[in-house]
């Protein structure tokens, strides 16, 4: 009776230490240089909130959002420490995740009601919608309920960010805002987040897919109040990246959980392919591979590991796809710039710049007579001045 109690027992306490180990590794964050430049611009664009109400950080899936929110969450946490414990009224950050809507439509509403359960305030649907009249003053009726309309809660999050005063709202999966119908634009939504952001004065940030960039330069007053920052992937055609990323796969390697840890950069080819450069789906695969080799009982990570849990090619190739698409929509050419300095009126051309040719037909030495234009290259079909609107 007592040997089968031994292994049992033993058997246990094996399993615990599997358990154990695997958390350890899941919880480790690696500050790799991509990590840390999206860190270091985000922060800056969140102080900098007398510029800035709105804050789009985007990239492709996997790319780390979620870490780098977390990160950002911890470091506005210890930046207001000292008045925290004095202030027990403050928060310093509110994080919410945007949940993808069943009927197509975002529902503010859910989203208003998510964002005041985050803040943990209380009673969230006894709360008075409005500012009440003095003869309502002690209508218990006058509550939130079940059929209560986005506008109400929206007023009810507006008070509990103006009362509690958090540093910024972090807005998790924040692609999903862009899903409407046909019935809505999608300026009425970035304008919500805009207008709460300024009744309330806290910086919103928006975490989100490429497919954020649908709310990019909307509206000039949008595009004043608002900063972006690009979350990008590892690029193998470029040399720092490339090395950025080696360097990235050891790390993870020194951190398994083995006594003889596995030399993961020989194979860095192969988990820059299965990747495709993001980190946070080069962690997502080693801590399905490490579960997989500490249920097995082996004593370090092999390639078969790798393989059996890698993402298929076809998985590989969609995500390349929505990453390449969304770098493209980003890049700014030098066909653009030239057509801005063409509808300001500046001539088509900057001295020194690559791509920019100078002064067409303007002989060294020559002065320019008063009221006489300077030859430039115009576009078929409209004036270089008034972008088709002649004098």
């Amino acid at each position: 009776m007592t040997a089968p109690r031994r292994r049992r027992f033993s058997s246990t306490a094996s399993d615990e230490s599997r358990k154990r180990r695997l958390q350890e590794f899941r919880d480790f964050t690696l500050a790799h240089p991509q990590l840390v430049e999206a860190k270091e611009k985000l922060m800056s664009a969140i102080q900098d909130s007398a510029s800035n109400s709105l804050v789009m950080v985007f990239g492709p899936t996997g790319v780390g959002k979620t870490t780098l929110l977390a990160k950002i969450e911890q470091l506005l946490t210890q930046s207001l420490l000292s008045s925290l414990q004095t202030d027990r009224a403050r928060i310093p950050v509110v994080s919410v995740e945007a949940v993808a809507p069943e009927s197509g439509n975002f529902s503010w509403r859910d989203q208003f009601k998510r964002t005041l359960l985050r803040m943990e305030e209380p009673l969230v649907d006894c709360k008075l919608p409005q500012a009440v009249p003095e003869t309502r003053g002690n209508d218990l009726n006058a509550r939130l309920t079940a059929k209560t309309s986005g506008a109400e809660y929206r007023y009810a999050v507006e008070q509990a960010l103006r009362y509690r005063r958090p540093l910024a709202v972090l807005i998790d999966e924040a692609q999903h805002l862009v899903k409407l119908t046909s019935g809505r634009k999608l300026l009425d939504q970035l304008d919500v987040v805009k207008s709460i952001a300024n009744l309330t004065g806290t910086v919103h940030v928006l975490f989100g897919t490429y497919d954020l960039l649908a709310f990019r330069n909307l509206n000039g007053q949008l595009s004043r109040r608002s900063a972006e920052v690009h979350f990008r992937r590892y690029r193998a055609d470029q040399e720092n990246d490339r090395r950025s990323f080696v360097n990235t796969v050891h790390s993870f390697a020194q951190r398994l959980p083995f006594p003889d840890p596995p030399d993961l950069s020989v194979d860095w080819e192969y988990l820059y392919e299965r990747s495709v450069g993001c980190v946070g789906i080069l962690k997502d695969w080693l801590v399905r591979a490490l579960a997989q080799a500490l249920s097995r009982g082996t004593k370090t990570l092999t390639r078969r590991d790798l393989e059996s849990c890698a993402p298929s090619v076809s998985q590989c190739e969609r995500m390349l796809s929505e990453a390449i698409e969304g770098e493209l929509r980003l890049r700014e050419t030098a066909d653009e710039r030239r057509r801005l300095r063409t509808r300001l009126g500046l001539t088509d051309c900057t001295p020194g710049q690559q791509g920019f040719t100078g002064d067409v037909g303007l002989k060294p030495g020559r002065r320019v007579r008063p009221g006489e234009r300077r030859p430039v290259r115009d576009e078929i079909g409209r004036s270089s001045l008034y972008d088709g609107k002649h004098a």
